[in-house]
């Protein structure tokens, strides 16, 4: 099929789905979206493509700056906010003939799990069976599972890349921090921001990676070339395998866990088994403190981040007059920012001043070092930005491994669910906010936190769950040692084919 004609049909999704609320208001011209793809069809018919993805349309997460489109990070701060510049991502994927699609919705500047928290009013699955579709990327998310573009990106903080791919049965990938540029991306933490690629499959992800992929030297977090370069040769010294040692954590195991998503989780394992790959139980005992960590950690860094959006310097200023007894700027903030963004720039600030520092930031920071730790030990690779350790990772007690097995090698890979339970109803967030509990949303970021903490490269990969409806999902999560990302791909890839085989 044309280009053209899967332009076509992409646009005619975005209309019959527009009440899902995938896309902010303002897109991108109709007439326009086809006619560059119609060049990219000519380009094609005289093999002159610029790159595997050229005229596809790709969504953009609206926290990601683009010259011709509003960025409003789904805040009535930035409301008709317009960037004099794109973010390098976006600039990577113009270059590669990518069409832009439009720019997606979102939790109010990332901070939220279920993309609830928008000026633009939620992202829900459907009308008939209004479910969360995982956040803060669920725009994106939802954007690939409806066929309205043929990929997205997202951001991914601590899970919300992920999480929306485990609830909507798509694919997320997050890269190592530091092997995508963040220069553009407005930041929320920026120890923890990474841009990831939402998509239909894992050689989809894998394609938009390749493009958005490599150094800027805009951006200090990027990695440099000769970084990239130490890496690259570290990875190719080792070995090639087609059988991976994948690693279960034993943390994982939580009795809160959803029954149907062990139960896949288990299936999945028994099948990779069977294919010659080997299983291993493994501990990462810092687990149980990681998300307490990332919710201190991360808010910390958004309140510092935010703390420029005054109505001064940067945002709207409040539609009111403001009262002579308060501050400058004090009702432009409690008008123009959300609930959820307003209660984590106060939890960050509290935890950054001089009276809770050292109990609460400190203490978060050695935490993440520990969570980093864990996965040192764990992996058969070692981390490539540090010393070569003098002695083998320790071992990983093997599950049903052969006699000949040596128990000192590490692993290559872990597998772990995506989320603890099925999408949630809507209606039930209005009731933990009723009951004064808004944080038991945190809770769904449990198994993705980890990874984030770490920087590590990491992948949801959808399963079907027999018996639902199409918007039960279960997503199982892939996580490897930073910077190899390619493994981490290759394993999705692996197990991509495995649940393939059990839906025939």
């Amino acid at each position: 099929m044309s280009l053209g004609r899967i332009a076509q049909q992409c646009l005619k999704n975005q209309a019959k789905h527009t009440n899902l609320n995938a896309f902010v208001p303002s897109t991108p011209n109709p007439d326009a979206v086809l006619r560059r793809c119609q060049e990219a069809d000519e380009r094609r018919k005289q093999c002159k493509s610029l790159s595997s993805i050229d005229g596809h349309l790709i969504a953009i997460k609206d926290n990601i700056c683009t010259s011709d489109q509003p960025t409003t990070c789904a805040s009535a701060m930035l409301q008709g906010f317009i960037s004099p510049f794109s973010a390098t991502v976006v600039e990577k994927l113009k270059a590669a003939g990518v069409v832009i699609a439009g720019k997606t919705n979102l939790d109010e500047f990332g901070m939220g799990s279920h993309s609830i928290n928008s000026v633009h009013g939620p992202v829900i699955s459907s009308t008939e069976d209004r479910r969360s579709v995982g956040g803060s990327s669920g725009g994106s998310a939802l954007a690939v599972a409806t066929e309205q573009c043929f990929a997205a990106l997202g951001t991914d903080t601590g899970g919300s890349v992920r999480l929306p791919a485990a609830w909507t049965g798509t694919v997320g990938f997050k890269p190592s921090y530091g092997m995508v540029s963040r220069w553009g991306v407005v930041a929320y933490a920026n120890s923890l921001d990474t841009v990831g690629v939402i998509a239909r499959n894992v050689e989809e992800a894998k394609q938009v990676y390749d493009i958005i992929k490599g150094h800027d030297p805009r951006d200090p977090s990027s990695l440099s070339a000769l970084t990239h370069s130490r890496i690259e040769a570290r990875l190719a010294s080792r070995p090639e395998k087609q059988s991976f040692r994948i690693g279960v954590p034993k943390e994982y195991l939580l009795a809160e866990l959803h029954p149907s998503i062990h139960t896949h989780w288990s299936t999945a394992l028994g099948c990779l088994r069977r294919k010659g790959h080997s299983i291993h139980l493994i501990s990462l005992p810092t687990t149980k403190a990681a998300l307490s960590a990332y919710y201190v950690l991360a808010p910390a860094e958004a309140s510092s981040n935010l703390a420029k959006y005054d109505g001064v310097r940067y945002g709207n200023k409040a539609s009111i007059d403001r009262d002579q007894s308060n501050v400058l700027f004090s009702h432009t903030r409690g008008q123009n920012l959300g609930a959820e963004v307003r209660r984590r720039i106060l939890l960050g600030s509290y935890t950054l001043s001089s009276t809770a520092i050292d109990n609460y930031f400190i203490r978060a920071q050695k935490v993440r070092r520990m969570v980093q730790d864990d996965f040192n030990r764990v992996f058969a690779l070692p981390h490539p930005l540090l010393p070569h350790p003098a002695t083998s990772p320790p071992s990983s007690s093997s599950i049903e491994s052969p006699p000949t097995e040596t128990q000192n090698e590490g692993v290559d890979i872990i597998l772990t669910p995506t989320s603890l339970n099925l999408p949630p109803l809507l209606s039930s967030f209005q009731e933990d906010i009723t009951d004064n509990n808004p944080t038991k949303q945190f809770q769904e970021d449990i198994y993705t936190v980890p990874a984030s903490l770490a920087g590590l490269p990491a992948i949801s990969v959808p399963v079907p769950v027999a018996g639902n409806n199409d918007w039960q999902h279960v997503g199982l999560q892939l996580v490897g040692q930073y910077g190899d990302d390619t493994r981490v791909l290759k394993a999705a890839g692996a197990l991509e084919g495995v649940l393939e085989d059990l839906r025939r």
